[in-house]
């Protein structure tokens, strides 16, 4: 008889045991070098990038419409409906197309085709447009709940940037847009208390984005019941969230990483010290600073699902730039914003009508982070 093989397996339960048994050791975050490579935005990328939106916020075909028809009243076109935000495929698109540009004029005095942006600004931030695009939300039942709540979010951002620049026209356009701007929080505020479960996807409908470009605009504004409204929320979803499968991200359309997105509204709602002992359960392996993540690939950017990843790589990078202290985290998200910060102007209107947008974001948060 050979007495090798029930020894191997006694020595192997025990060593299961023994494991089981060892205490654990304590983990600290590991210090790492920044990367010797450096992303900015001069005035050459400035001028770049704000050729997309220029492109696309006064095209009004093709459109991707929202309305629920109703009635035969409600079949028309875009811009009958969306008289400020009629281009770039769609309304969200349209509403962050205006940001840019608003983020551009207002960063880059010399910003080359300053006169024309300024002119489509004014020709559709007017009162009288405005006020169509806020009667939309009654047009029916359905279109209340229309661009619940990304396109929402986009719009109380795009009010941030006009309301934190001292100009005649940002002063202008912000006060033309202030009743759509009331609308949308009001809006927030009605709807999070009936939403009992957050919804945790890559897409438009995330909940923690919404939360997290509304809390902004929220705090810079001094809306206290809208960023109440969203602190508590966000608590209710997500203070109890433990070990974020982020390996399993991205899907195959994915614009926003779930993880980070929640992460991203916690480090606004909480305390540092609070969010220190939540992240470092949420997330363990950034808080020690060796999570290892890879952009998101696309192999098709004519497609306008698949060029989402691209999206991807940016929103990562704006969620990964504030955690300051975290030397990973910049690895990341500069990786991640120089992967596909030249892909986007390859001349497909499928990426071109929205990414500019998402990769300004990116350097707006690498900026405000001191880098």
């Amino acid at each position: 008889m050979n007495i090798r093989f029930p020894l191997i397996i006694s020595l192997c339960v025990l060593s299961l045991f023994s494991y089981k048994d060892e205490p654990k050791k304590e983990t600290t975050p590991t210090p790492l070098e920044k990367l010797t490579k450096t992303i900015t935005l001069d005035i050459n990328e400035a001028n770049r990038l704000g050729e997309l939106p220029l492109g696309c916020i006064q095209n009004p075909l093709p459109y991707k419409s929202g309305v629920v028809i109703a009635q035969e009243s409600d079949l028309a076109m875009p811009q009958e409906h969306h008289p400020a935000f009629y281009g770039c495929f769609d309304w969200h698109s349209a509403v962050h197309g205006h940001w840019s540009l608003v983020y551009l004029l207002k960063n880059f005095p010399e910003f080359a085709k300053r006169e024309e942006a300024i002119r489509m600004l004014n020709e559709n931030l007017t009162a009288e447009n405005i006020a169509k695009e806020v009667a939309y939300f009654s047009l029916n039942r359905e279109s209340k709940s229309f661009e619940r709540t990304y396109g929402w979010a986009w719009l109380l951002k795009l009010q941030e940037e006009l309301y934190t620049w001292d100009n005649p026209l940002a002063q202008k356009w912000y006060n033309s847009l202030k009743p759509l701007e009331d609308y949308i929080s009001n809006a927030y505020i009605e709807y999070y208390p009936k939403l009992v479960y957050p919804i945790r996807v890559g897409t438009h409908s995330n909940t923690a984005f919404g939360m997290s470009f509304a809390y902004d605009y929220a705090q810079t504004v001094g809306n206290t019941a809208l960023a109440n409204a969203i602190k508590d929320a966000a608590i209710r979803f997500y203070s109890e969230d433990t070990g974020c499968p982020i390996s399993w991200e991205p899907s195959g359309y994915d614009f926003l990483s779930p993880c980070l997105q929640e992460l991203d509204i916690m480090r606004k709602v909480l305390s540092d010290t609070e969010f220190a002992t939540w992240s470092a359960a949420f997330l363990p392996d950034l808080h020690l600073q060796n999570l290892s993540l890879a952009p998101g690939q696309v192999k098709d950017r004519s497609d306008g699902h698949l060029v989402h990843l691209d999206g991807v790589n940016f929103s990562r990078a704006w969620c990964l730039y504030p955690l300051k202290d975290n030397n990973n985290a910049y690895n990341l998200a500069t990786e991640h914003l120089d992967y596909s910060l030249s892909k986007i102007t390859d001349g497909d209107y499928a990426g071109q009508h929205w990414l500019g947008s998402f990769a300004l974001y990116a350097f707006k948060t690498k900026s405000e982070a001191g880098f």
